[in-house]
């Protein structure tokens, strides 16, 4: 078995066949453009994870040297990738939502930054490598864009649809 497949890297809900939770799962499926459940579970797993160790920080002695390291490096993390604010702290953790992180993917951003009509259009464009981040093509719709990274986030130039958005460099041709 080739390495990385052995365990998953998302939690599927305890109790599969509950009509609101089923309703709610499609309703984000919808919004953010996502192939498919797997892909909300594992966005809904790394939610999870940041909670908790959330949790363990604000449980540990807040006094300690390394706690509040660890702290700032958790912190620092989630802003740098646009899920908190600067002005926010360890128990604004706690009320994160789901959309919080799925607000942050590189589809999303594609989408909200109006390169594609729809989500699911901005979900293809990357795939088929029209969307790059800087100088460096990426065919990932779940890349996590960090803030700095968002304002590169375009069309890559040799792709036909840059043309489109800019007539006047297929006139020149």
């Amino acid at each position: 078995m080739p390495l990385g497949t052995d365990t998953k890297q998302y939690e599927t809900p305890n109790h599969p066949y509950q009509g609101e939770r089923i309703a709610n799962e499609h309703s984000l499926l919808d919004r953010y453009g996502l192939a498919n459940k797997e892909e909300l579970w594992r966005a809904q797993s790394e939610l999870r994870s940041y909670r908790r160790e959330s949790r363990d920080l604000l449980g540990q002695a807040q006094g300690d040297a390394t706690v509040q390291r660890r702290s700032e490096e958790f912190l620092g993390r989630l802003k740098r990738v646009g899920i908190l604010d600067e002005a926010e702290g360890l128990g604004d953790v706690l009320g994160l939502e789901i959309e919080d992180v799925l607000e942050r993917r590189l589809q999303t951003v594609v989408y909200r930054k109006g390169l594609a009509n729809t989500p699911q259009q901005a979900r293809q464009f990357i795939i088929h490598g029209h969307v790059r981040i800087g100088d460096r093509r990426t065919r990932v719709p779940s890349y996590v864009v960090d803030v700095d990274e968002e304002d590169d986030v375009a069309f890559d130039e040799t792709s036909p649809l840059a043309d489109e958005l800019h007539p006047e460099r297929a006139e020149g041709q």
